[in-house]
């Protein structure tokens, strides 16, 4: 028996006269189905020190939670890296209350975060929370008008929708940006280092804060979502997570190339295209050498949700029409979890059990941890989303998954790949 699909083939032979017909069976080869290794939840209530936030999202109750809230929520991580100490990473929120208006009272930062996984021999399943960098500009590099525009001048999401976050040599912080687009450069404390640097071809999208009369070239929130630092460490590919403003093919998305050195834009592009012009790219990361991961996913949420995917894919290897080719290496709505690592924790709870699920539409967090396993996060735009818990707000939520290998499987290099 075999336990994938299979490929029937019917067979006629001749025996003694006598006209047999049998059924032959051959194995399909088909995507390994990855497999659940580690969980862990953050309360989605957890609150930072901080000034009140959420002054500017009404009062009334969102998913049985009533704004504001004493503190700074510890939420909405679009992106996840290593720290130097092992077991810990860097989680970064994004603007917070997911626009401008929302969100002058929510503080830009960097949690340090040490997830204590539940897996198949142990684990308590909870988050440790550590210190934090917060985002300044005490030197004023930035020539807009700030929310805070005295004194330390920490960033608000008001300011800047930071979506990525890479570390690089020297111990400074680049973040990718939606509102400019900008890239935006700090030090290792947050503190800005220079002025933020526009996307090329002064491409801006309608919440850039020097469009003027210009027209948004950019779709608001389709910036910078993903960026990735290459392997060598000298440059960074943002990625803009939906399609430019005039472009024709709407399923195309952009990677550019930044080079750190001069800290300029190359003249490299590469095109990649989603599966459908509705889906969004909220993430690239590199692997190794010229092979990178980017997450896909609809806009479906909870029990409605269909397509969460990561692929592969090579900077060298591009289809005849150009785009890059992409091979498929995790869904994200089939994980088995066959030692029951997810459990319901509330009644209702969407996609836990032997077959897990990550039913989110804010899957921006994505780290690989070997040559098979990942760590993926998801943003819970607290109090907003309610993905996992139908009313309830969701909790962050990291959990480690193997699958089958993180490379891409077309290896011809050139131009064009029949």
């Amino acid at each position: 028996m075999f336990s994938g699909a299979t490929l029937v083939q019917n067979v006629l032979l001749l025996i003694s006269g006598v006209a047999v017909l049998l059924l032959i069976t051959f194995p399909v080869a088909t995507q390994p189905i990855a497999v659940l290794e580690g969980r862990a939840l953050l309360a989605s209530n957890t609150l930072a020190a901080g000034p009140t936030s959420g002054n500017f999202i009404g009062t009334t109750p969102i998913n049985g939670v009533t704004p504001p809230f004493a503190g700074q929520p510890v939420q909405g991580f679009s992106a996840v890296i290593r720290t130097s100490n092992t077991g810990e990473y860097w989680a970064m929120p994004d603007n917070g209350y997911g626009s401008k208006a929302s969100s002058p009272d929510f503080n830009l930062r960097a949690y340090r975060i040490t997830p204590d996984f539940k897996t198949a021999t142990g684990g308590t399943g909870n988050w440790n929370l550590g210190t934090y960098i917060e985002l300044a500009d005490p030197d004023r590099k930035i020539s807009f008008t700030l929310t805070n525009n005295t004194g330390s001048r920490v960033l608000t999401g008001a300011d800047f929708d930071i979506e990525s976050m890479r570390v690089v040599a020297d111990g400074s912080i680049w973040f990718g940006d939606e509102f400019g687009p900008w890239l935006l450069h700090t030090d290792a404390t947050g503190k800005v280092l220079e002025a933020p640097i526009l996307m090329p071809g002064n491409l801006k999208s309608p919440n850039s804060q020097n469009l003027g009369t210009d027209t948004a070239s950019v779709p608001n929130s389709r910036g910078f979502e993903g960026m990735a630092l290459s392997a060598d460490g000298t440059k960074l590919y943002p990625m803009l997570e939906g399609a430019l403003v005039a472009d024709t093919d709407k399923r195309r998305r952009v990677i550019y190339e930044f080079d750190l050195t001069s800290k300029s834009y190359t003249a490299n592009r590469w095109d990649y295209r989603v599966d459908s012009p509705g889906y969004n790219t909220p993430e690239l990361v590199s692997v190794s050498g010229s092979t990178f991961l980017v997450v896909e996913r609809d806009s479906l949420v909870g029990a409605a949700a269909l397509f969460k995917k990561v692929f592969a894919i090579d900077l060298k290897v591009r289809d005849c029409a150009g785009y890059l080719i992409k091979t498929e290496v995790l869904d994200m709505m089939n994980i088995s979890d066959p030692t029951q690592i997810s459990q319901q924790n509330i009644a209702g709870e969407v996609g836990v059990g032997t077959t897990f699920t990550f039913p989110y539409e804010t899957i921006e967090a994505l780290l690989p941890l070997d040559s098979e396993r990942v760590l993926i996060m998801n943003d819970n735009n607290y109090p907003n989303s309610a993905n996992r818990n139908p009313g309830i707000p969701d909790y962050n939520e990291a959990v480690i998954v193997r699958t089958g290998g993180l490379k891409p499987t077309a290896t011809v290099k050139g131009p064009c790949t029949p």
